[in-house]
């Protein structure tokens, strides 16, 4: 058989074998971005709709305690003949107490304070670790993350040992002269901020570790050589170059700070007024499904619209620059 006869019989085989590399290259690509998706389907989009639906329920005496507007036990026909009998009263009901608007307002003001607080402690922290030598950046990766380990609602309960007047905090300061009587901390706002920080402090410390730690130093250097403040140069090169990591710690902060309720519940006391504990009373206390689902969906709403606003400027920031 001549050279050209082989290479006429090979040459099929290898274009088979890359057209199928193609395909499975395609396959995985595809894969990966179809898991996300999936994901978001059945563990937001769909309670969301559940809750949502609830939400346009009324309340009843029964188990579980509403009625429902939508249902598809009459088939599909009974279920879009009910469209026209839904409303919004649920909704309305939020606009008409302001029990709901006062509690949206503190916890988004409460969780802003928080986040800032959460940020002032935790950037001199990564900042530390990033610039630390290489040889220890595990080791202090590791003490970051190691309150993990622990269950959140025994170090929450923790702080209740320390903040209280007969607790740690006070004895420490008694017996070291530096005030003559208790501080009252426990059932306070106070205490909703120390425990928020240090709950949180973690989400804060590795975005913005991760941020800091790729950031090429000799600009530093090279700012330095020109003259140029420590202190200047930090706000001119070292904070824009980490303002990434920033706003993803502000975010895993923030959001879930505003919903948070185990904290304002064991640490704030019961005149707290946050959105989590009003969410809370009115599922388990008053067992008023229809208008606790309307709060959770319009917080849910406050939320998430803001961040889809912002990721949408952030990507026309982008095509720009390009």
């Amino acid at each position: 058989m001549s050279n050209v006869a082989i290479a006429d019989t090979v040459a099929p085989s290898d274009a088979s074998k890359s057209i199928l590399a193609r395909l499975g290259a395609g396959f995985i690509s595809r894969l990966v971005i179809i898991i996300p998706y999936v994901w978001l389907l059945f563990f937001f989009l769909v309670p969301f709709i559940i809750v949502f639906k609830i939400s346009l329920s009324q309340t009843a005496i029964a188990m579980p305690p509403y009625t429902p507007t939508l249902d598809f036990s009459d088939g599909i026909s009974g279920f879009f003949a009910r469209f026209g009998g839904l409303n919004f009263d649920n909704y309305v009901w939020l606009t008409q107490d302001a029990l709901y608007f006062n509690a949206y307002v503190s916890s988004v003001v409460i969780a802003g304070i928080s986040t800032i607080l959460t940020l002032l402690v935790g950037y001199p922290i990564a900042y530390g670790m990033a610039r630390a030598p290489a040889s220890i950046r595990p080791t202090l990766l590791m003490l970051v993350i190691l309150p993990f380990w622990t269950s959140f609602l025994i170090r929450v309960y923790a702080w209740i040992g320390i903040l209280k007047p007969e607790g740690l905090l006070n004895q420490l300061l008694l017996s070291l002269h530096i005030i003559s009587e208790p501080l009252v901390i426990l059932n306070t706002y106070t205490a909703i901020f120390i425990g928020i920080v240090y709950s949180y402090l973690p989400f804060m410390v590795l975005p913005l570790y991760s941020s800091l730690e790729k950031m090429d130093y000799s600009l530093i250097e090279a700012a330095k050589d020109l003259g140029c403040p420590p202190t200047s140069a930090f706000w001119k090169i070292t904070f824009p170059l980490s303002l990434p990591g920033v706003i993803a710690g502000c975010l895993l902060v923030f959001i879930p700070a505003v919903g948070e309720f185990v904290i304002p519940d064991l640490l704030g006391g019961s005149q707290t007024l946050m959105i989590g504990k009003t969410l809370w009373n009115e599922f388990f206390a008053n067992r008023d499904w229809p208008v606790s689902s309307a709060v959770a969906v319009i917080l849910l709403l406050l939320l998430t619209v803001p961040i889809m606003i912002f990721q949408q400027a952030q990507a026309r920031a982008q095509e720009q620059d390009k």
